[in-house]
């Protein structure tokens, strides 16, 4: 098998993923990200729809699928340092910190929501795991999403609102504010942010790490026929987006309390229908498609550029469009800067190897050594 037929199921699954979470991540670029987790947001029949979607088909889940690959990745890089003959401790050890960086230069500057930092504090508990046998890393995987479930449900609905002043500072500096101003206010809400989602999605990133690594040492992530993908497709994808669409409908017309749980519990369902899907669809690509999967293959450029591309969109200091738009306008305006983004980095990779950020974070990464 060569190499680009095993890096076509990793390269589907980063593809997808990118789509997943803009939409999800533009709820809170574009709107207040200060409601309580327990409160109905969206105020026309059209948002209501909207959000009905985003959080059922999305929410959750396309982090679910990241922070899959992030083990994925793991796995790659043991098999990278070993092939090479580098220290991998080392190696590890500098990536973690080019994450680090990288998270809080992102949370800081252009969106208060950033993951990198909490799969750089994961990550390095996962470091403790890579020795282990797959079986032991599907079981503790498997536990630490069921663990998730039960804490996340209680702490996020019990988190109070942010006091009002704090709501209309966030509505005066992204509506009227300057570059300076946001970057003062997102940096004091990173902060608070931060310290909730290393605990109501920390335990879970690490139990998809866990997944991920499995995947690799196990061999599935070169075989997307795998019967345990198929496996995951029947048994998981159906009841998993059912429930994650009827937790969102509660969410939205009935009670957002019992709808947020139900988002939240049966998100680890449709995650893993996902991935059993998406390694049903991952085939050898056409032209066209082939140069948007190596796109795919530069995610973290992807992903930094979606937040750093919105929020001057929907900022004062850019556009000026927070708030001023209805969701669905809002998740296409996303869905097609991801398009633009993809696009552009296919066209950057016709002449460089790496996308701009995976080159920093390679810089970082193998800092010391002499590439070979």
């Amino acid at each position: 098998m060569t190499q680009r037929e095993r890096a076509l199921l990793p390269d589907y699954l980063r593809l997808i993923a990118l789509f997943g979470i803009v939409v999800v991540n533009v709820q809170f670029i574009a709107f207040s990200s200060l409601q309580g987790f327990d409160e109905t947001v969206g105020a026309s029949f059209g948002d209501k729809v909207t959000l009905w979607l985003v959080n059922g088909l999305a929410l959750f889940k396309t982090y679910g699928l990241f922070s899959f690959m992030f083990g994925v990745g793991l796995g790659f890089l043991m098999r990278s340092a070993a092939r090479r003959g580098l220290p991998f401790g080392r190696i590890y050890r500098n990536r973690m910190i080019g994450l680090l960086l990288l998270g809080v230069a992102h949370g800081c500057l252009f969106f208060p929501g950033d993951i990198l930092v909490i799969y750089a504090v994961t990550g390095s508990i996962l470091y403790a795991f890579r020795d282990w046998p797959v079986r032991r890393l599907v079981q503790v995987g498997s536990a630490l999403l069921v663990l998730q479930a039960l804490i996340a449900v209680p702490l996020l609905l019990a988190t109070p609102p942010p006091p009002p002043e704090f709501v209309e500072i966030e509505r005066a500096t992204l509506s009227a504010g300057g570059f300076l101003d946001a970057v003062v206010f997102r940096s004091i809400s990173f902060v608070f942010t931060l310290s909730i989602l290393l605990i109501a999605q920390g335990i879970s990133a690490l139990g998809w790490f866990c997944l991920g690594l499995a995947a690799v040492k196990s061999g599935m992530i070169d075989n997307a026929a795998h019967p345990l993908w198929r496996q995951a497709r029947r048994l998981c994808l159906l009841p998993g987006v059912a429930l994650g669409l009827l937790g969102a409908g509660l969410w939205q017309w009935v009670g957002a309390t019992p709808g947020a749980a139900l988002t939240i519990i049966a998100a680890p369902v449709a995650t893993l229908g996902y991935l059993g899907l998406i390694a049903w669809i991952a085939r050898p690509p056409g032209p066209l498609l082939s140069r948007a999967l190596s796109a795919g293959g530069s995610s973290l450029s992807v992903y930094l550029g979606q937040s750093i591309l919105l929020s001057t969109i929907f900022s004062a200091y850019g556009l000026g469009l927070w708030n001023a738009v209805d969701r669905f306008s809002a998740t296409a305006i996303a869905v097609l800067v991801t398009i633009g983004l993809i696009a552009f980095v296919s066209l950057w990779r016709l002449w460089f190897k790496l996308g701009p950020f995976e080159w920093v974070l390679r810089r970082i990464t193998y800092a010391g050594f002499r590439e070979r």
